[in-house]
């Protein structure tokens, strides 16, 4: 299978060619990487280019003016040509070396969609109160809307089969992608989602960090409306009962 791994940046010049580095070595070989720069304002547009001019693997695909990161993953998904499509921030608060246990469920036939848990049992740096809390509160809050039981709703490492995810119609632009992805995806019948813990290394905001109380706020809102008002005809691109998950297949 040929993995795709979407990489929104936004003003990650510090951090950008050692992240696509760890991607580039990470398991598996057969793999794209797509890098969608959205209208940063740093030297992250040039970087991206030299990055997919010097490596046949990579693609580098510019949004001219800063729309958010769902957007940005969104063109990603639009773009993305692998069996199964995983999305990577820029950072290096996520670590490549986790794809194969990732991966693993969904290549032994058992998920067609894989999260990686920040709070599942393993060792991790010890992050921001605040921000540990609002992240557990706002899963707790997609649960109890969608019927799941995620420990980590909010996190970046999402993975699926490329057939799951170009099946949504999505529109957040900003972080509320996540609610509204996990909110789509709860609802197509016979779906196998698994979570597997995953190590995570903090990035103060200092350090560039972009999520704020403001998107916390927001994703409460679109926990409510991707859930409150779902309509098949509108968030589907094909009936959900037709999407062909695991138990269709």
């Amino acid at each position: 299978m040929k993995l795709s791994v979407v990489v929104p940046v936004y003003n990650e010049e510090q951090t950008l060619e050692a992240i696509v580095d760890r991607v580039l070595a990470a398991a598996p070989a057969n793999k794209e990487i797509l890098l969608i720069n959205d209208g940063s304002r740093d030297r992250s547009p040039a970087i991206c280019a030299a990055l997919a001019a010097k490596h046949p693997a990579i693609l580098a695909f510019d949004q001219p003016r800063n729309r958010g990161k769902g957007a940005a993953i969104r063109r990603g998904f639009d773009e993305a040509t692998g069996d199964i499509i995983l999305v990577q921030d820029a950072d290096l608060e996520y670590d490549p070396a986790d794809y194969a246990a990732l991966l693993q469920p969904i290549l032994d036939g058992r998920a067609d969609v894989v999260y990686g848990s920040r709070f599942m049992h393993r060792p991790r740096k010890v992050d921001a109160f605040v921000h540990a809390q609002g992240n557990r509160i706002l899963t707790v809050a997609s649960n109890l809307m969608t019927g799941l039981n995620l420990t980590d709703m909010e996190t970046c490492y999402k993975v699926f089969r490329a057939r799951i995810i170009k099946a949504l119609n999505l529109e957040s632009d900003r972080f509320g992608i996540e609610p509204e992805m996990t909110a789509k995806i709860s609802r197509i019948p016979g779906i196998s989602i698994y979570e597997v813990p995953i190590s995570y290394h903090y990035r103060p905001y200092a350090e560039g960090k972009k999520i704020t109380w403001k998107d916390g706020v927001s994703a409460f809102w679109r926990i409510a409306r991707y859930n409150l008002h779902a309509d098949p005809a509108r968030d589907y691109k094909i009936p959900p009962e037709e999407i062909p998950v695991l138990s269709r297949s």
